[in-house]
């Protein structure tokens, strides 16, 4: 019997302004998780958690990627709907991340409201959590979701990248960040 070999990933570093994100990348040029350098920990506990035994090594992001994002963090907003992404999760993670592409830039919505488009109504924390546990970060754009009464709550990469990524966006910003 043979042992399971490892899923195979590359890792790069992209500077933005408002920090090093670390994109993960597979031999098909998909983006498989996206998160914050000060954050790494999270990102082996999210990769383990999605894919099981895997190796990562240092390897340059598919061109296509580096640049989408580049251009998103220069103001081309819409450069990161061309970015391949492809995860692991359960049926309602993988719903609540497709559905999370048709908030536009500069838009936001509550959990409360983004379970109601989904037609679960009354799993306002399952979305939460799906959200929560979304890899591709920015890329699935987990940050426009805030709580009911406009704050901002709940984002992996920090609350202070979240008001700036909405901010970048051009999203109306009522209430501050809570913690």
């Amino acid at each position: 019997m043979t042992a399971k070999q490892p899923q195979r990933f590359h890792l790069d570093r992209l500077e933005t302004p408002i920090g090093t994100a670390l994109l993960v990348t597979d031999d098909q040029g998909f983006l498989r998780a996206l998160d914050w350098s000060d954050y790494e920990t999270r990102l082996h506990r999210l990769l383990r958690r999605h894919y099981g035994d895997y190796a990562l090594e240092k390897a340059p992001a598919p061109k296509s990627i580096a640049a989408a994002m580049t251009s998103y963090f220069a103001g081309d907003l819409g450069e990161l709907k061309k970015i391949k992404w492809k995860t692991n999760g359960t049926p309602f993670q993988r719903k609540v991340w497709t559905e999370l592409q048709k908030i536009s830039a500069g838009k936001t919505s509550s959990y409360g409201a983004f379970a109601a488009r989904l037609n679960v109504p009354n799993a306002a924390r399952a979305v939460g959590l799906a959200n929560g546990s979304n890899p591709v970060s920015v890329v699935v754009p987990c940050h426009r979701l805030i709580g009911a009464d406009g704050s901002l709550t709940g984002y992996g990469g920090g609350l202070a990248r979240k008001e700036w990524l909405l901010a970048h966006e051009g999203a109306a910003l009522g209430k501050r960040a809570r913690n």
